[in-house]
């Protein structure tokens, strides 16, 4: 154990991020509260200028085996997210955002799996569980699920992973990772950023060695407020933050040095950047400044003069090759639709 680390002592830790979350965090703290005392809950007030601090004090002093508040100068979500994996007693590690909450049902086949977990010889790395896009304003559901590209209710290494599609990559609302994988990993998320959580999934992936797919439609992703960092308008306003994150992922990976140790999880991985490289792509598009059209440019003329051997796998890979095949206004408007159409699908903002 790494000096000043704290002792595992619980199953699994449940992290929730919390600024001015006076609204909603309660709903979020009571869906957590019935996996009882072999959890923990970490709450991090992030410089809350509203009754968040004294709401999360209130939960400490009522379950004090249960629950732990962590009061800080306001750093962002990724720096609630490094408190939590710095103080965490859990054997497991989940991040759950104040807004969002998690099913009972499924609540209970985690903790009944997380039971069985101490007692295997090889540690699993990595949970994977469903989410749900839980839709306020118009009252509809839409569940993401893993089914048929996983093996399910049996540990796996890289080797049995499928073709995930583009509604299936491994987000912060699907990932539990082992806590001691997280800290090996050495992942630390900037603060003052926002998109942060890509960071959190992608930048441990390599630490991971067996996994495990848990079938339940566990994270509830509450989708509705218009100050939500996934909007198109947000995604937009802060597309420069995008832009730092996804180059922070493309830099933090030799990929290329991966692919023969690991090849299915070198080439997920590829997978994942070229998802963040078009979404980035596509809202700088949206936007249509003249800027915004000319950072577009300079992202991929940086990709290929810093990260030649990335820039050669994405441009071939998946939407992007449409952006080359069909350079210009017909390449942009062609993957604007596409997006729209998975907008649509998905439901994912």
């Amino acid at each position: 154990m790494i000096d000043g680390e704290a002792p595992l002592l619980k199953l699994i830790t449940f992290t929730v991020p919390c600024y001015n979350s006076q609204a909603y965090m309660d709903k979020c703290i009571q869906s957590l509260l019935p996996a009882g005392d072999e959890a923990e809950i970490i709450l991090v007030d992030d410089g809350s200028t509203d009754e968040t601090g004294a709401i999360a004090d209130r939960y400490a002093a009522e379950y004090p085996d249960i629950v732990r508040v962590i009061h800080q100068e306001n750093g962002g979500h990724g720096e609630g997210v490094n408190q939590g994996i710095r103080n965490a007693k859990g054997l497991y590690f989940e991040v759950v955002d104040s807004d969002d909450w998690l099913d009972g049902e499924a609540l209970k086949k985690l903790m009944a799996l997380l039971r069985t977990f101490p007692a295997m010889e090889t540690p699993v790395d990595l949970i994977i569980c469903n989410y749900v896009y839980e839709h306020t304003l118009d009252h509809t559901q839409k569940f993401m699920r893993y089914r048929k590209v996983l093996p399910i209710g049996e540990p796996f290494d890289w080797a049995h992973l499928g073709r995930l599609n583009a509604g299936q990559f491994i987000t912060i609302h699907s990932a539990i990772y082992r806590t001691q994988a997280l800290r090996g990993s050495c992942v630390a998320l900037p603060r003052h950023t926002f998109y942060v959580d890509n960071i959190y999934v992608y930048e441990p992936l390599p630490a991971v060695k067996t996994l495990y797919y848990l079938d339940e439609d566990l994270y509830r992703y509450f989708i509705g407020r218009a100050d939500q960092s996934v909007t198109t308008e947000n995604m937009i306003k802060r597309i420069d933050q995008h832009i730092l994150v996804v180059k922070h992922l493309v830099s933090c990976h030799d990929l290329e040095a991966l692919m023969p140790k690991n090849r299915r999880l070198a080439k997920y991985m590829y997978h994942y950047l070229s998802i963040m490289m078009m979404i980035t792509t596509i809202f700088l598009w949206l936007s249509g400044t003249p800027e915004h059209m000319r950072k577009a440019d300079d992202l991929w003329a940086w990709l290929k003069a810093e990260h030649p051997d990335v820039h050669r796998r994405l441009r071939y890979h998946s939407f992007n090759v449409l952006f080359f095949v069909l350079p210009g206004r017909a390449g942009r408007w062609l993957c604007v639709h596409i997006f729209y159409i998975l907008q649509h699908f998905f439901k994912f903002n």
